[in-house]
């Protein structure tokens, strides 16, 4: 799928948590559901860092050029050092490491990780980065070309400062679900993991398929690019995703966020 169409399904999978928590008798304060569902925007891009023309690439200028060079010759080289008989072969890293549930974990891990390690300047750091990808994402178009660059990265620093503050205040959600000491923004790596997952689903209902499931070998194959039956997949960027996904999703995230917030 295309970058909008991750967004917003990262979007709408997050405040669909935050509805069946509150179904459940454990409503996210709102700054959470907030935080979450734009991080799990974000993050919902974020595998796309194995391929050098997707939106990440352009996100934050040549840190996120070099990166994606980076992050495609290490998938490349994971995909060569462990493709069984049945996998085919290939030039390079697109749709491979970065679109499995290892990576979804381990990122997910490293950010909860790291904002626990770093205190308030990590937390914002993660809340920068999310951001960023998150107006890329939704706001796609209006977000393109160098001369907007700037615009997006102030607005998501002054974001990030402002919701970091909000989430700061007592029963705000620093400390939402995980309330022991030390444990403050433990949370953070869960909507990260959300939108790896929910970006690797998208891409599995594409006519390419996705290797979910790796390391785990089906048949011949350990890369095996699980979807649906062919003759229901579409090709990204088609209007399937465009005219019926992209509303699909954005109904669904509307009213995630109403039940999220007890509001229906």
């Amino acid at each position: 799928m295309m970058g909008p169409a991750h967004s917003l399904s990262g979007a709408a999978a997050w405040l669909g948590v935050g509805a069946a928590a509150a179904a459940a008798g454990s409503p996210m304060p709102w700054p959470v559901v907030l935080t979450g569902a734009l991080i799990c925007a974000g993050a919902a891009l974020a595998p796309d860092l194995d391929h050098k023309a997707a939106t990440i690439s352009r996100a934050f200028g040549p840190l996120s050029r070099w990166l994606c060079e980076f992050v495609d010759s290490l998938s490349y080289a994971v995909y060569k050092g462990t493709r069984k008989p049945g996998d085919p072969r290939r030039s390079g890293g697109h749709r491979t490491l970065t679109h499995t549930w290892v990576w979804a974990v381990v990122i997910g891990a490293g950010a909860s990780a790291l904002a626990v390690a770093g205190g308030r300047w990590a937390v914002l750091a993660i809340l920068f980065a999310h951001m960023v990808l998150a107006i890329e994402g939704l706001l796609w178009r209006a977000a393109r070309g160098s001369s907007s660059d700037v615009l997006v990265w102030l607005l998501a620093a002054t974001s990030s400062w402002i919701i970091a503050g909000v989430l700061d205040k007592p029963g705000n959600g620093s400390h939402w679900l995980f309330t022991e000491p030390g444990q403050g923004y433990l949370w953070l790596g869960l909507p990260i993991v959300l939108g790896a997952l929910v970006h690797c689903i998208g891409d599995a209902l594409t006519v390419s398929g996705c290797p979910i499931l790796w390391p785990i070998p089906v048949g011949r194959k350990r890369w095996y690019p699980l979807g649906p039956p062919k003759s229901m997949r579409f090709r990204a960027g088609s209007w399937i995703e465009v005219k019926v996904l992209m509303p699909v999703f954005m109904i669904l995230g509307g009213v995630g966020c109403a039940a999220a917030l007890n509001m229906i």
